[in-house]
């Protein structure tokens, strides 16, 4: 009897947890704003961020001498992409089968819908909020520069929020999909600092302001956070156009 009682009320809590999820989802689902729908249209889209992942590599081969190092830092950033997004879309997604909020049978038809857009079926948890929150930790604990840090930490919560407007994900997907990426990206920076412990750094390091406290130039920081910016104001400019 005790555990039925158990049983039945971890049963309840569950249910509750669901309802507040799906009652926060819609009350920020979507709008009646076509402007805000093209501008989430173009941030949520992938190549709308290759800028900033090609100034992110920048960033690396700008301040690391050798081959080695590189593709030690470059690996480290596929094992985030690896550890985060594959295991949900592989494992998590069809295993926990959690519908997304557009193909949920109970709010599906109150969800506001994008140009049609409706995701697969399942999204526990969210692949965009793991895989972006996974790269933004790993180059926060490499570089250590906190512009970098809030830029880059921003970039994905900016990410997280189209996947919640756009009605394919419920907050607690997101919530678990940070939560993963944090400790995906951290997890990988531990690694990084194991297979690198024997190897000398390259370059100047903590010699000047000039530099962070993981050896970056400050002024090659400032590139991928100009590109994060410049792409804000470029999807804004589009959907004005459209």
């Amino acid at each position: 009897m005790e555990t039925l009682t158990i049983l039945l009320a971890g049963e309840g809590l569950l249910n509750w947890l669901q309802s507040v999820d799906r009652a926060a989802l819609l009350a920020v689902n979507g709008s009646d704003s076509l402007f805000l729908d093209a501008v989430v249209h173009v941030l949520t889209t992938a190549t709308t961020w290759i800028p900033l992942y090609l100034s992110l590599f920048y960033l690396v081969v700008r301040n690391n001498n050798t081959v080695k190092r590189i593709a030690i830092i470059v690996g480290c950033a596929g094992l985030c992409i690896l550890f985060a997004g594959a295991v949900d879309d592989l494992i998590v997604k069809p295993t926990v089968a959690r519908w997304r909020p557009t193909h949920d049978p109970v709010i599906g038809t109150l969800v506001d819908v994008v140009d049609g857009y409706r995701g697969g079926k399942y999204g526990f948890f969210s692949a965009h909020a793991c895989n972006t929150f996974s790269i933004a930790i790993f180059f926060s604990w490499l570089v250590r520069s906190k512009v970098l840090t809030f830029t880059l930490v921003l970039w994905s919560l900016v990410n997280c929020w189209t996947r919640l407007y756009l009605g394919v994900h419920f907050p607690g997907d997101i919530l678990v999909g940070l939560t993963w990426g944090f400790i995906v990206g951290t997890s990988v920076y531990f690694f990084y600092l194991r297979v690198t412990r024997n190897m000398r750094a390259e370059g100047r390091r903590h010699i000047s302001t000039d530099y962070t406290y993981g050896g970056f130039e400050r002024p090659s920081c400032d590139i991928p956070v100009s590109i994060f910016y410049f792409t804000l104001v470029t999807a804004l400019l589009i959907a004005t156009y459209q």
